[in-house]
């Protein structure tokens, strides 16, 4: 997040879109070695694995995947298919920048509600998973709480995603890479 418009946001927000995710991410795979590890050891060493913990390391994959994506989301880290909207001049860039920004939005403005009614099912229903019984309002709400908040995510950075200010792996691979090519190419003075 080497970006300059991060300065312009406050800090409850930046805590709550990135601070917040990254440490429920870091817990929630450390709790799934955990439980990994204990299911390992009572499969092999007592012969008594933990019935539900496969079950379990799904939901917490789901949930991780989901707060992951908010992450990715607000970084501009996300899978682009960038290779030749990079090289446009200006106008251009944004423009195709803008409608790749407006799309996401779009998506989450279509997932958004109807996954609220699936979550509304799950829990009017009290359904549950069938080994760990855990209520399945859970792992449907991940995906919920996953698309609220990557429209939040893009929506306060939505003008560095239309100018292309954040900075992505692939950016400075090119930056480096047309770098060591001016180098290459430019003529030595002796």
């Amino acid at each position: 997040m080497s970006n300059s418009s991060d300065n312009a946001l406050p800090k409850p927000l930046m805590f709550g879109i990135v601070t917040i995710p990254r440490f429920i991410i870091g817990t929630a795979i450390l709790v799934g070695i955990a439980i990994n590890v204990a299911n390992v050891i009572g499969r092999y060493f007592f012969l008594e694995p933990i019935i539900w913990a496969e079950e379990i390391m799904i939901y917490i994959m789901v949930w991780t995947v989901f707060i992951g994506a908010i992450l990715v989301s607000f970084e501009g880290q996300h899978l682009k298919m960038d290779f030749f909207s990079i090289m446009l001049p200006s106008p251009f860039k944004e423009i195709i920048n803008c409608i790749a920004a407006l799309a996401v939005l779009l998506v989450c403005v279509y997932v958004v509600p109807n996954n609220w009614t699936v979550v509304e099912l799950m829990w009017s229903n009290d359904q549950r998973s069938v080994v760990a019984e855990v209520p399945m309002v859970i792992p449907h709400f991940a995906l919920l709480f996953g698309f609220v908040m990557i429209f939040v995510a893009i929506a306060v950075r939505f003008k560095s995603h239309v100018l292309g200010t954040l900075a992505s792996e692939v950016d400075e691979i090119v930056q480096e890479y047309a770098e060591a090519d001016e180098d290459v190419t430019a003529p030595k003075n002796n």
